[in-house]
């Protein structure tokens, strides 16, 4: 046994190993392509440049001030589609960017194609140049770190970048008992499913701050020459996002390669294990890569590299990218439901590609601002759709075996709209930077652009802020009348016991839930409105007044709407009560603002408008009594009789199945009549409403059982025929007495019972 352990443990680590050498692989990989790309260049060496000189450039680009303009101006560079040429744009670049001739029709579209010409002819006229760019880069480079050399920069990194797994090593270690807590959670309920992706969040967040202060904050302990420093700590900080988004990645997702139980079940995402393997292996490959490639561009304009340069190298990555997101897509798994493959996917496929080949030509185009655009109008709606897709998995209900516990319908739609509103604000902040808007300049502007933005902004706050509102309404209204609401019905079967208060909810609720809607709706409008700098005084005003040409003209409508509310207001009826009005009769089922549904017991559903419905009796509230009759024989004991129905109505009364309809125990209330062919005896019963129906069934069929032992007879009709002459002259031959006839006789017998019993009630 204690052999099996070790093999055992021996495996684990020979997996762990294995898993870190993938990680070093995985974060060294891009790392070491970027510096070979940086230190690399062609054979044309240009005059050298005096050492004093270089440290006096990086003296002043370390400085704060010179920083926050640089990053100022590039932004502006990148939001701009026609910024106008730098200083030092060659002549023709000036010339490409003038203005169109006089005379010459000027339209967005014209100039639009224009950019994208110039753009273009920009990027052709500095291919030629980068060769000679990147010899100065390197020449200048080479020139500081010739102490080291590129072998030495290669070494700094993975020695960082070593120490930076080795501590993560050792938090691993020491976080044994938090981990042996995230697996404990149960993965039966939403708070367990909760805090285990939390705890796994948690606990990547840690490993990244190891990794973090292991490599780069190791680093930035020592002192080195400002070359170096700045090169290794950019991409260590490349390197420290890619190992970032790996872990979170693997937190959320939970790859089929880290063991874990049930990981369909306790993932972030209702996806499937070759969904979540397939993006746990692309994900942090393509952030890497588009780390290394930022952590390469934030270094080249400062080694030497001009704008035009830096354009002609964004393609070149843009170009890796997109085989990066192509590769991706078209290797992804297709989705599985119930076993059967989803159709759609090489649809989805081809779409995909479609949307990532015109965002990399518009990128070609130069066309950035409509990039981002473009690109935000895929992502963001995405990014929610997971939002939401992911809080309701996480929080769905518990499992029978763990009593199902659930979270409050009002906890997950807070969250859902939570997220859904920072990613949207994110999003719309995001965009207005790309489109070179400051917010605080966009208050004190009164141009048309700036007011309609402002417009706009205030629109989609307000459509947030409504919609956020909203789904805290709809969720505590739903929570209400998710509690079931027994309806009583007219049949002979077991009916649940009616709650009044919930029944009051279920017929309240609904129609306040409309109006609360519309008011909304109607408050967002106009504050949208408002925002957009329309006088909301004449619209509210010339509202009344249609309002009241439309009361004047829908006199039914109105009155419908007015005795709906005071039928409300009196309480007459709610849902699930069974009510009667004039020649309808039926089971409340349903509000709007003008009739009400009811379910007759045989099926038929009416619609009544309330202006129609006039007096109503409720058969439904506080108790029902119901009265009957018995008939039997002349010769019967009728005290005797009273006695059997008493103790048949009190055993029915402490009966399990009746005990909590029962008000009142059936009892006879004495003769009601002497009928043709027996005594009729009164019998009643009050109970609940709802509650007589199988009850009295039960009763029938016992008492029945009890008259037979007692002997008392319960009496029918019967015919009998004598003394009829026969038809062939035979006096005293009796009549045939046929089936037929005897059926015939006793059918107009109970014929006429039944109207004389009718009268009498």
């Amino acid at each position: 046994m204690i052999r099996q352990l070790r093999a055992r443990n021996l495996a684990r680590s020979a997996r762990r190993l294995r898993h870190l050498n993938a990680m070093f692989v995985l974060v060294a990989r891009p790392l070491v392509f970027g510096i070979a790309l940086l230190l690399a260049g062609q054979a044309q060496a240009q005059a050298p440049v005096p050492p004093e000189r270089v440290k006096q450039l990086f003296e002043l680009l370390d400085d704060p001030s010179v920083k926050s303009w640089v990053a100022e101006q590039r932004n502006q560079n990148a939001g701009s589609t026609g910024a106008p040429a730098e200083a030092g744009a060659s002549p023709t670049d000036a010339s490409s960017g003038a203005a169109a001739a006089p005379g010459q029709m000027n339209t967005m579209a014209s100039s639009t194609l224009d950019r994208i010409r110039h753009h273009i002819e920009r990027i052709v006229r500095t291919l030629p140049l980068l060769p000679g760019q990147f010899a100065r880069v390197r020449a200048e480079t080479m020139e500081d770190m010739s102490s080291r050399g590129s072998a030495g920069v290669f070494m700094l990194i993975a020695m960082f970048i070593a120490a930076g797994l080795a501590l993560t090593w050792a938090t691993y270690k020491i976080t044994r008992p938090f981990r042996l807590w995230v697996i404990a959670q149960s993965k039966d309920t939403p708070v367990g499913r909760a805090k285990k992706i939390g705890g796994r969040t948690l606990y990547s967040t840690m490993l990244i701050v190891s990794f973090a202060l292991g490599s780069a904050g190791a680093f930035m302990l020592f002192d080195w020459p400002m070359l170096i420093r700045e090169l290794v700590l950019t991409f260590l900080v490349a390197a420290v996002v890619t190992w970032g988004v790996r872990m979170y990645v693997m937190a959320m997702l939970v790859p089929s390669f880290m063991n874990v139980e049930n990981a369909v079940e306790v993932r972030a995402l209702p996806i499937t294990n070759e969904a979540a393997d397939h993006w746990s292996y692309w994900l942090p490959r393509i952030v890497g890569v588009f780390a290394f490639f930022g952590a390469a561009f934030i270094l080249l304009p400062g080694l030497g590299i001009d704008q035009d340069g830096m354009m002609v190298l964004s393609l070149g990555a843009d170009f890796v990218l997109l085989l990066l997101l192509l590769l991706a897509v078209w290797r992804r798994p297709r989705t599985q439901r119930d076993g059967v493959r989803h159709s759609g996917h090489t649809e989805a496929t081809w779409l995909l590609t479609a949307y990532f080949v015109v965002l990399f030509l518009q990128r070609i185009a130069g066309l950035y601002t409509i990039f981002w655009f473009t690109f935000a109008a895929f992502f963001l709606p995405l990014a929610i759709v997971l939002a939401q897709r992911g809080v309701n998995f996480i929080l769905r209900p518990g499992s029978e075996e763990a009593g199902r516990p659930t979270i409050p319908a009002v906890t997950i739609a807070v969250i859902d709209r939570g997220i859904r509103m920072i990613f949207i604000l994110a999003a719309a902040y995001f965009l207005a930077r790309v489109w070179g808007l400051d917010m605080q300049s966009m208050q004190g502007s009164d141009t048309t652009t700036m007011f309609i933005l402002r417009g706009l902004i205030n629109v989609i706050v307000i459509a947030l802020a409504a919609d956020f509102g909203w789904s805290i309404i709809k969720a505590l209204i739903e929570r209400k009348l998710g509690i079931e609401t027994p309806h009583p019905v007219i049949s002979e079967e077991d009916v649940p016991t009616l709650d009044p208060q919930q029944a009051r909810l279920h017929t309240l609720l609904p129609i306040l839930q409309n109006i609360l809607l519309a008011s909304i709706i109607v408050m967002a409008v106009l504050m949208m409105l408002a925002s957009l700098g329309i006088q909301i005084g004449p619209l509210i005003a010339g509202a009344g007044v249609v309002g009241v040409a439309v009361g004047f003209g829908a006199q039914t409508i109105v009155k419908d709407i007015i005795s709906g509310v005071f039928f409300l207001l009196d309480d007459a009826f709610r849902v699930g009560e069974y009510i009667s009005s004039g020649s309808y009769k039926g089971t409340v089922e349903s509000f709007s603002l003008r009739s009400v549904k009811l379910r007759h017991h045989r099926g038929p559903l009416f619609t009544i408008p309330f202006g129609e419905l006039g007096a109503v009796q409720n058969q439904s509230r506080d108790w029902v009594t119901d009265k009957f009759n018995i008939t039997v024989g002349y010769d019967t004991d009728i005290e005797f009789a009273r006695k059997l129905i008493k103790r048949i109505g009190l055993e029915l009364a402490e009966d399990p199945e009746f005990k909590h309809w029962v008000i009142e125990p059936i009892k006879m209330q004495g003769v009601q009549e002497f009928g043709e062919y027996g005594i009729v005896l009164r019998v009643k019963v009050t109970t609940r409403p709802g509650g007589a129906f199988s009850m009295k069934g039960k009763f029938y069929l016992r008492l029945r059982q009890a008259f037979k032992e007692q002997g008392i007879e319960l009496p029918f009709p019967t015919v009998h025929v004598q003394g009829l002459e026969n038809p062939h002259g035979a006096e005293n031959a009796p009549l045939e007495i046929t089936p037929e006839l005897k059926m015939a006789v006793a059918q107009s017998h109970t014929n006429r019972r039944r109207k004389r019993v009718s009268t009498t009630e």
